[in-house]
């Protein structure tokens, strides 16, 4: 996968076939001799805290983006719950008054950001 001056391609192509191999499962350019390790260390199923089994390789990116259980912050308080149980926390808790000091009405939190536009 590199460009290779012409008169070196030969050799190379044989220095390739004897040595290196195309990974099965990411298609990867993986030594021969590191191949056993690379399946075991990349491509192992692993179990993640939500309970799905998922390549190793692929648990970064299932925990920062997919997983019901990774950590997620609440846009009204603040404080960090879940992802699976932020919807319904959100929910309750943006349904919660402030009283406002402009007006002095009960305004609920998630109307708070826009309260100062309609603010007599």
């Amino acid at each position: 996968k590199k460009d290779i001056p012409v008169a070196n391609f030969i050799m190379h192509e044989i220095h390739c076939s004897r040595n290196i191999e195309v990974c099965r499962y990411c298609s990867e350019l993986i030594p021969k001799s590191e191949m056993k390790s690379h399946i075991e260390s990349e491509h192992v199923q692993v179990t993640c805290k939500c309970r799905m089994k998922i390549e190793k390789c692929l648990l970064k990116d299932h925990e920062a983006s997919a997983c019901p259980l990774r950590p997620a912050i609440c846009q009204y308080c603040d404080i960090q719950l879940t992802f699976n149980k932020l919807q319904d926390h959100e929910i309750y808790c943006g349904a919660r008054t402030e009283r406002c000091g402009g007006c002095g009405h009960n305004i609920m939190v998630k109307d708070l950001k826009e309260h100062p536009r309609v603010c007599g």
